[in-house]
């Protein structure tokens, strides 16, 4: 299940990988959701003034939803990066997509002393790999 952030944070990496607004088949792939999935999302997220949706043209979040993205984006590069770095999880980024939407922010916060997250987070993270840049795995274990 997706919630609204996952929905912000793809939207937000979209945007940074074109340089502008991200397509909804795009959003869809990333997210592994029909487009019309991704189309109800973007209407309440548009509701909420989160994003703005042109035709044709694709989404982009509003400075209220680019903070939210942000925020989204830091909490799963703590989980990711303490999945890895501290528990050494193979399958760091599935179970950091299965705890995104459950981890709140306390329990991000403690994590985050743990692991001793970068001042430069989430710019840290590269959408190319869909990964933090400060991980500590085996460079082809972010190609997969």
């Amino acid at each position: 299940m997706n919630t609204a952030d996952q929905y912000l944070k793809a939207i937000y990496l979209i945007q940074e990988m074109e340089d502008g607004p991200a397509a909804t088949g795009a959003l869809a792939k990333m997210l592994d959701v029909s487009p019309a999935s991704a189309n109800e999302m973007i209407g309440k997220l548009e509701d909420r003034g989160l994003a703005e949706h042109e035709k044709y043209k694709g989404v982009q979040l509003s400075d209220e939803g680019i903070v939210r993205a942000r925020d989204a984006l830091q909490t799963y590069c703590i989980i990711e990066r303490f999945l890895t770095n501290v528990l050494e999880v193979e399958d760091f980024r599935g179970e950091a997509r299965e705890l995104e939407s459950v981890i709140d922010d306390t329990v991000a916060e403690r994590l985050d002393t743990i692991i001793d997250r970068n001042s430069e987070c989430p710019d840290c993270f590269d959408p190319e790999t869909d990964a933090c840049r400060y991980l500590e795995v085996e460079s082809e274990n972010l190609a997969d």
